[in-house]
């Protein structure tokens, strides 16, 4: 019979069909094996570059906040920390614009200028000196009269105003009736042109 002639041929036949199929199922199985992996570097990868993203993120908030300090600190050296040429006209027109919305008018305005000095510093463990920190301290004193209503409304715009001024001091006198003398010191700090930081007062 055919079979019979050929049986070599068809063992070697079979013995490939057998090869090949074995071989089908382990490179399935070493495909399979290889997919897991690459899915899981995959997954590896993007949460990294979740965890970088993130990262960016937070550096890109973290610097616009810094961004917005150095402005607001700008501001206020410019603005509430300026020259006394650059601001003593504006602190004066605001204390009178308050004392007004208050409804009282003082009848005059006071003003003292002392170089701001900080505590005592100890000079080589012995004798002591004050110290300039580059700032002019102005003071402001006037007398107003009102009701309680009007002294509450006026201190209370004052510690509101933009403007950096404190209240330093405050004396009050009854009058006649319900009026009250207020007899107000407030005070502020002017930046020098050029801070002599350390100059011996």
């Amino acid at each position: 019979m055919i079979w019979r002639e050929r049986r070599v041929l068809l063992i070697i036949l079979g013995v490939l069909l057998a090869a090949n199929t074995f071989y089908f199922f382990t490179y399935r199985l070493r495909y399979e094996t290889r997919l897991q992996e690459r899915e899981q570097d995959l997954a590896q990868k993007e949460a990294e570059f979740a965890q970088a993203n993130a990262s960016r993120l937070s550096a890109e908030r973290t610097f616009q906040a810094y961004k917005q300090i150095e402005k607001d600190v700008q501001q206020v050296y410019d603005q509430n920390w300026a020259t006394q040429e650059e601001r003593f006209t504006q602190l004066v027109a605001e204390v009178k614009r308050l004392a007004l919305a208050s409804s009282m008018t003082p009848a005059a305005y006071g003003f003292v200028k002392v170089a701001a000095a900080d505590a005592d510093a100890a000079d080589g463990g012995a004798r002591r000196k004050r110290v300039k920190i580059g700032a002019n301290e102005v003071g402001i004193t006037f007398s107003v009269e009102g009701t309680y209503e009007q002294v509450r409304r006026l201190i209370n715009l004052l510690e509101l105003s933009r403007q950096f001024v404190i209240i330093d001091q405050v004396a009050l006198q009854t009058r006649e009736g319900q009026v009250l003398t207020l007899n107000l010191r407030l005070k502020t700090l002017f930046r020098e042109g050029k801070p002599l930081v350390g100059t011996q007062l």
